[in-house]
């Protein structure tokens, strides 16, 4: 097996860091029932999820995710689940007997390419795994965090979170953009935006990051996106200082332009701004599937359902397979992919009156266990599905760190896609890095473009 140049640690610093709902609807008398036994108890998960298994057992009781020890990346441990085959395979031709379980846009996505697109569904192996430290600061949490100016900033919690038991649409959208990702991660990916016939240029992309979550300072994250290849696009460097209430202080983003040789600031990197090398296939508050301010939109919390959902997507990370073998026409190579039945949360962001983005809805779907968005439909002012993004989820288990494989997001209008995140033919994940603020500054910036 081809190993890519990764160091990961098996620890992360965190710098000082119910009864389930089969169908949709809003919380029951149940759930305050589990609510109040508590966080790790015998009815809630240290995150805040039902520990127990699904009525009929097909989503198995969580048992603690999948250990530190089953393999790690130093030494290429490769998929947890490579002998398991699906249990069943969802078709243009079937999916009506599995509809109660699937998104709207997963559907559209099977008529609108009947003879090529497959969802295939496996057992469902509930692998989130987090550090203890994490658990500790999220049970505090839980106890102090406060929205604060109607959801669009939070108060009074501690780096990641903030809100194990959500009641409301925008705490869990907080969720998703606070959940634990280690104290920062270096990467090198691939992103494609292929034509209709299949046709695409890899484009490469030099990441770090690194996570704060310090609502007294105002900070999210810290990112730095450098394009490498291909050689057009290459030297064109993005630095963004995520700020937590954007609103109060609006994202802070540059960029390096080779070609001008100089740093600009970017306000354009943000909402419905375009993606970096994204060809107009993804917005840029669509990258990590969501991300940014939640202020133009008002969410609603529907409920929580069963639902398949992209899981346990180790296959996509086999460096044995080249982007090649995944990027096919139309979708990515259902033969890599990987569906379980999980637990979902269902919200619901509704664009607000007098506010402007291209999506005039969005339906998202949070996994229980890490609050990462699994699946997002997009719908355009006429209240027609556009756009469908999913984040196939994969437990990096050593570093105890859920994150995605891949992040798709699918066009049905003009039948293209983008994904990215593959680390098929890059260097891939680098968990030994350690980042510094000032690595992070428009100075950095511009030496990063330079070299």
């Amino acid at each position: 097996m081809k190993h890519s140049n990764r160091n990961l640690s098996k620890s992360f610093s965190l710098n000082g860091l119910a009864t389930a709902l089969l169908t949709m609807g809003l919380l029951t008398s149940t759930s305050a029932v589990m609510a109040a036994e508590g966080l790790g108890g015998n009815q809630l998960t240290p995150m805040g999820a039902e520990r127990a298994a699904s009525a009929d057992g097909k989503i198995p009781a969580w048992d603690g995710g999948l250990k530190q020890t089953v393999g790690n990346w130093k030494d290429g441990y490769g998929n947890p689940f490579a002998n398991e085959k699906p249990l069943f395979v969802i078709t243009a031709k079937n999916y009506q007997q599995y509809a109660n379980n699937m998104a709207a846009g997963q559907i559209e996505m099977l008529k609108k390419y009947p003879d090529t697109y497959t969802i295939p569904v496996y057992k469902s192996h509930r692998t989130a795994n987090y550090p203890q430290a994490v658990y500790d600061l999220i049970k505090k949490n839980s106890q102090t965090a406060k929205l604060v100016d109607g959801g669009n900033g939070v108060e009074d919690f501690t780096q990641v979170t903030p809100f194990p038991q959500p009641k409301t649409g925008v705490e869990l959208v907080w969720n998703h953009s606070t959940r634990y990702r280690g104290a920062g991660a270096e990467r090198e990916v691939t992103l494609a935006t292929p034509q209709a016939s299949g046709n695409f240029t890899a484009v490469t992309l030099s990441e770090e990051f690194m996570f704060i979550g310090d609502p007294v300072e105002n900070s999210l994250f810290y990112f730095l996106q450098s394009v490498t290849a291909p050689a057009r696009l290459s030297g064109t460097v993005l630095l963004v200082q995520e700020t937590m209430n954007q609103v109060k202080e609006p994202r802070r983003a540059w960029i390096y332009n080779a070609g001008q040789r100089r740093v600009r600031r970017a306000p354009q990197v943000a909402y419905d701004g375009p993606g970096t090398a994204a060809d107009g296939q993804r917005t840029s508050d669509a990258l990590d599937v969501f991300n940014g301010a939640p202020d133009r939109y008002e969410w609603k919390l529907v409920g929580k359902k069963e639902m398949y959902i992209p899981y346990n997507a180790y296959k996509l990370l086999d460096t044995n397979l080249s982007v090649d073998d995944l990027v096919k026409a139309g979708h990515i190579n259902p033969d890599y992919t990987r569906y379980e039945l999980h637990r979902v949360w269902q919200v619901e962001g509704t664009l607000k009156e007098g506010q402007r983005h291209i999506y005039a809805k969005r339906v998202m779907y949070f996994d229980e266990d890490t609050y990462q968005i699994a699946h997002v439909d997009h719908y355009d002012g006429r209240d027609n599905l556009w756009r469908v993004a999913e984040g196939h989820t994969v437990q990096f288990q050593d570093v105890q760190v859920p994150w995605y494989s891949a992040e798709t997001i699918y066009d049905l209008v003009n039948g293209r896609y983008i994904v990215s995140g593959l680390i098929n033919d890059t260097r891939g994940y680098n968990w030994d890095y350690k980042p510094q603020r000032s690595s992070f500054t428009p100075a950095a910036l511009n030496r990063a473009g330079g070299r």
